[in-house]
């Protein structure tokens, strides 16, 4: 099983469905400023999986520099359209060599819950190398164990989940050196599933 072809496949055909129930009214959104209130006007951001770039990015945008990435080649084409402000690059979010204390801010929404877990302490340790010290970073995560999930039933078509529970996730973190500003699981606008939202500081 390609997983990564399923996530990339499967955001190519849901891109404009998935985009359309993504707006600017979910209870997500609230979260942003406090996020912004952490990094200074005109600071760069990355968006790790930022799909169509609707309203996160754009909210971003408004107020950063903003580098979108996306795995899927369908959310960078409406990502450019919707959010022309942004940078957008077509490029899988476990292959990023951005420069060290790159960054003031990354942000991923619904994005590291599609990676296989395997890869995630990687990626969340690559994160903190690009981040500038005292950088801030904000992520959904899994809340339960979940070692792989396919469904078929994704905006008609499939996708693929992967993630650990609570307590796995923030000792990642902790162990990378992530200083936890605090946690708390949210319900999923989308859905019934509740996923752990994280905003966190490089120490």
């Amino acid at each position: 099983m390609d997983k990564k072809k399923i996530v990339r496949e499967g955001y190519n055909k849901a891109a404009q469905a998935y985009l359309d129930k993504r707006h600017k009214d979910l209870e997500e959104m609230n979260f942003l400023p406090e996020f912004s209130s952490y990094i200074q006007k005109g600071g760069k951001v990355l968006d790790a999986g930022c799909g169509g770039g609707l309203p996160f990015t754009k909210y971003l945008s408004e107020r950063f520099d903003v580098i979108g990435i996306d795995i899927s080649e369908k959310q960078i084409e409406l990502a450019k359209k919707n959010v022309p402000k942004a940078q957008f690059i077509r490029k899988d979010m476990t292959n990023l060599d951005f420069p060290n204390a790159f960054f003031d801010g990354i942000l991923a929404y619904y994005s590291i819950i599609h990676v296989p877990r395997e890869e995630q302490f990687d990626l969340f340790a690559n994160f903190y190398r690009m981040l500038k010290a005292n950088g801030v970073a904000f992520f959904s995560l899994h809340s339960t164990d979940d070692p792989e999930s396919v469904f078929d039933d994704f905006f008609d078509t499939k996708m693929f989940w992967s993630g650990f529970d609570k307590e796995t996730n923030i000792k990642m973190l902790k162990d990378i050196g992530f200083k936890i500003l605090w946690s708390k699981l949210v319900n999923d606008s989308l859905g019934d599933y509740q996923h752990l939202f994280v905003l966190i500081r490089k120490s």
